[in-house]
């Protein structure tokens, strides 16, 4: 798995990944060619006293150096930028892929893992491309044609090479095949230790409040604990490694010099033959050294490529279609047909049956008691989630059948938790039209009740807005995203109890002020507070993901028993003391 990603990956960097190879090959060719060059000085030069040959041969030496240096350079600026440039796109394509999911499949995965797959598991896989693009041809041509070069020297050491490159490879072997499993755990521990650093930071205000720090530092010293421990098994099996390598490396010196030595003696060898036969030894062990490295990274690269894999490979439930269908431009109705919708691996469904009209130019809002499936209902309407029996139509054409880029275009939707991004009042409002004016953005936050205080900001519409909108409060995040919906001017409006964080007087004056923006749209507003919708055209009761009623305030007040409690229970709330 890791070598595919890798392979389609570095697919468009196919002329830089030939350069390299050709610099490997130059470089690999001229470090080879070096300690020939200084045997021959040694044998053919200093032994005899001939100093033009020294020379001629050093000369040859140098530009031989010189080239190796500069193909070395070229290869490692290469391999880096290479690397850099597929990480970048890598982490284009997961961040495009988690963009198109659906909230079943962001759900499934938890924006925790989906971080750390596009960072860390990224970061692994890039450095094990870098490594293998300085080293991917250098280390077998070093061990091949060290082993060869090492053999024209003297046959009869030759079994030292033998017994060395096994032992060697046996070593880093079951060493790495160890650590595979532990390197799992390892990426595994980083989604937990992130997830909960995660969840403490967004809810800290929670923990403070029920004064939990002392639990939920306990909580993160676990998760800490656990990939500490996981990270000291992978340093221990580590550790092993290059202590071993260098005990084979120093015992293969000490037997070249050793029985060397008494071939020299017998003069079956010369000196400057040993000396070479020697750096070609020690080539071959170091491309042996270097190949541990690659072999220490790769287990937990080919980890983190399946990881990043998963994600690429996941495809969203909510597709487009092969051949959508236009939604009409003008007034648009919203109707829902016999619809059904459970989630996956659910017991129970949570909505059944629900139709209803709601027609544009007039308010159709919905109630209901907590986990009775009004966001879930919502949710139906641009797709977030698709249904899993009946159809949703948008104008006359099932959500189904529409492109989803033309679906969302009619949709202004306001989330039951609005999230404003990091940048200025005006940034955040352009999501509904990046070519709206001032003057848009004004008349958008004059009727979502937000004129005052954007004004009051430093910057006004330049004011900074922190990620989340946690520089401003509950309300004011409220107002700005239902501005940033008002902005976008679409022919349907979904307001998911987008007004529970307001005032009664500020629920009071927005409603009113939107009821003359609103006219030619289609208006559905979910709701736990009966005010915000009394004035509504039509209401739709939800209890127990069905509808149980379905009319005017008056109306339902006589004719259904739900929602006659829901207005019991807070108007009892209203007069309690």
């Amino acid at each position: 798995m890791l070598w595919s990603l890798i392979r389609s990956q570095l697919r468009p960097y196919a002329g830089a990944v030939a350069a390299i190879v050709v610099l490997q090959f130059v470089s690999t060719l001229t470090t080879l060619y070096l300690p020939s060059l200084n045997g021959r000085i040694i044998d053919d030069g200093v032994a005899v006293g001939d100093t033009g040959e020294i020379l001629r041969l050093g000369a040859i030496m140098l530009a031989v150096s010189l080239v190796n240096i500069l193909a070395t350079v070229a290869i490692a600026r290469n391999a880096a930028a290479t690397s850099a440039s597929m990480a970048r796109d890598l982490r284009g394509e997961v961040f495009g892929s988690v963009t198109g999911f659906s909230a079943q499949e962001l759900s499934r995965f938890g924006p925790p893992t989906l971080i750390s797959r596009n960072t860390n598991d990224v970061q692994q896989v890039q450095l094990v491309v870098n490594m293998g693009l300085m080293f991917m041809v250098s280390i077998p041509i070093m061990m091949i044609g060290g082993i060869i070069m090492a053999l024209r020297e003297d046959v009869g050491l030759s079994w030292l090479v033998a017994v060395a490159v096994p032992l060697l490879g046996v070593i880093v072997g079951s060493i790495v095949y160890r650590m595979l499993p532990w390197f799992r755990r390892m990426q595994e521990s980083v989604d937990t230790v992130n997830r909960i650093l995660r969840e403490q930071i967004t809810g800290i205000r929670v923990v403070r409040a029920f004064v939990r720090e002392d639990f939920e530092e306990r909580r993160f010293d676990a998760a800490n604990t656990t990939y500490t421990g996981t990270a000291v098994a992978v340093g221990k099996l580590f550790s092993r490694v290059f202590p071993l390598v260098m005990l084979v490396f120093n015992a293969a010196t000490v037997a070249v010099w050793w029985f060397g030595a008494k071939r020299v003696d017998t003069g079956a060898m010369e000196v400057g033959a040993l000396t070479a036969f020697m750096q070609y030894l020690m080539q071959i062990l170091m491309s042996v050294m270097f190949g541990t490295m690659m072999s220490m990274m790769i287990p937990r690269a080919a980890v983190s490529a399946g990881r990043i894999t998963e994600v690429l490979e996941t495809r969203s439930t909510v597709l487009d279609t092969g051949e959508p269908l236009a939604i009409p431009d003008g007034p648009l109705a919203v109707e829902f047909r016999s619809v059904d919708f459970a989630y996956p691996g659910a017991e129970q469904p949570v909505l059944c049956g629900v139709s209803f009209i709601a027609e544009p130019g007039r308010t159709t809002a919905i109630i209901g008691s907590t986990g009775a499936g009004k966001s879930t209902l919502i949710g139906l309407v641009p797709r977030l989630y698709d249904v899993t029996a009946g159809s949703v139509l948008l104008g006359g054409v099932e959500v189904r059948d529409a492109a989803l880029a033309d679906l969302w275009r009619h949709i202004g939707l306001v989330p039951q938790k609005p999230f404003l991004f990091s940048g200025t009042v005006a940034s955040n409002l352009r999501y509904g039209d990046p070519d709206a004016t001032d003057e848009d953005l004004w008349g958008a936050l004059r009727v979502a009740q937000a004129e005052d205080f954007v004004a009051a900001m430093p910057g006004g519409l330049d004011a900074p807005i922190s990620q989340g909108g946690t520089n401003v409060s509950g309300g004011q995040r409220q107002r700005l995203a239902i501005a940033r919906a008002l902005v976008r001017r679409p022919e349907v409006y979904l307001f998911d109890d987008a007004f529970s964080a307001l005032d009664v007087a500020t629920d009071a004056r927005l409603r009113e002020a939107l009821r003359p923006h609103t006219t030619a749209a289609t208006v559905i507003v979910v709701a736990q507070r009966v005010s915000s919708i009394i004035d509504a055209d039509q209401i739709i009761v939800l209890e127990d993901g069905r509808v149980v009623g379905r009319g005017r305030h008056t109306d339902l007040l006589e004719m259904c028993e739900t929602y006659a409690e829901i207005v019991a229970s807070q108007t009892l709330e209203a007069v309690q003391p």
